[in-house]
């Protein structure tokens, strides 16, 4: 309960110094998924946030907080993609300099965006573990600064700014839904919500190709486990051994729904379809666990974070695709 209230607090002065660095994002009222799920549901649209996603709350307010001789040795981030193109827009913003590690199968789309923010990029690892293990390794070694994109108080208390907006923008909630890959995100968020109110339901949503958190948090520690092909490739990969998120994800988090990729993909399809906004994989993840717990949320009112839009055009087209 300490994390939870230290991380919330923390979350709210957060807010005070990106205000102006990153997006007030809109949280949307959806007639149709209202009307379909018999609730009234919300959308908060990261997916319009700059760089595409969250993760850019979390990066601007770590490196907001470095001082001027550690953001003068120069930063390093591991990423499958979007914590990649936030580190780099809030480098670029900051006048630093920086490396970003991506693993081999990391999509172009997503490559291509920490680029055009002036990032380097080069590649290591398979699994996005090895790829944080070796990029705070190499950080240390040149004398640099790693910026984990999810280890770290400073970076979950920026990914808690979405929960402080929420609540601005809607006081009363019963239930999120929230994408989980580290687990900075939903922690963030999460002890936001339910510092203000308890009863809040928080779901946790993942991929069941890849759940370590869910699978870790019911084995009561972290644990080493593979990851399978998802279109959920912006919450794949394994989670750091001493991650500070697990406790705080157990803390907050009631309920975990693990989704397999039809169900992620038909969620991807019906919310274009209806909300008119391209989203990536991890945002379908939310969505369909949104979905499959309909029977618990009527007359509910419902908060869905959109927590990314960044899709290559082979993802986008195999979502199309499916029947």
């Amino acid at each position: 309960m300490g994390d939870l209230i230290k991380t919330s607090s923390d979350a709210v002065v957060a807010a005070k110094r990106i205000a102006g660095k990153v997006r007030r994002t809109e949280l949307r009222y959806s007639e149709y998924f209202s009307q379909e799920l018999a609730a009234r549901v919300f959308f908060k649209l990261e997916n319009l946030q700059t760089t595409g996603s969250f993760k850019l709350r979390g990066a601007t307010n770590k490196l907001m907080m470095l001082s001027d001789i550690e953001r003068a040795q120069g930063c390093v981030a591991a990423s499958s993609g979007n914590h990649g193109a936030a580190v780099a827009c809030a480098m670029q913003e900051l006048n630093t300099r920086g490396v970003v590690f991506v693993p081999e199968h990391t999509s172009k789309a997503k490559v291509d965006k920490i680029r055009s923010y002036g990032g380097e990029v080069r590649h290591f690892g398979t699994d996005g573990l090895d790829t944080e293990e070796y990029a705070r390794e190499f950080a240390l070694r040149k004398g640099m600064v790693y910026l984990s994109p999810y280890n770290d108080e400073d970076v979950v208390a920026g990914q808690g700014t979405c929960g402080v907006e929420i609540l601005e923008q809607l006081p009363d909630i019963d239930a999120a839904f929230i994408a989980v890959g580290g687990g900075g995100l939903v922690g963030g968020v999460g002890s936001v919500l339910k510092a203000s109110n308890p009863a809040v339901r928080i779901y946790g949503c993942q991929p069941k190709a890849s759940a370590v958190m869910a699978r870790s948090i019911e084995a009561g520690k972290i644990l080493e486990l593979p990851s399978e092909k998802t279109l959920s490739d912006g919450t794949a990969g394994g989670i750091e051994a001493d991650a500070i998120t697990f406790e705080l994800n157990r803390a907050v988090v009631d309920e975990f729904i693990l989704v397999d990729e039809e169900q992620i993909a038909s969620a991807m399809r019906l919310y274009m379809d209806a909300e008119g906004d391209t989203i990536e994989g991890a945002a379908g993840v939310a969505v369909a666990a949104m979905l499959a717990r309909r029977e618990h949320i009527v007359g509910k009112n419902v908060v869905t974070i959109v927590c990314g839009g960044n899709i290559s055009r082979e993802a986008l087209a195999s979502v199309r695709g499916r029947t």
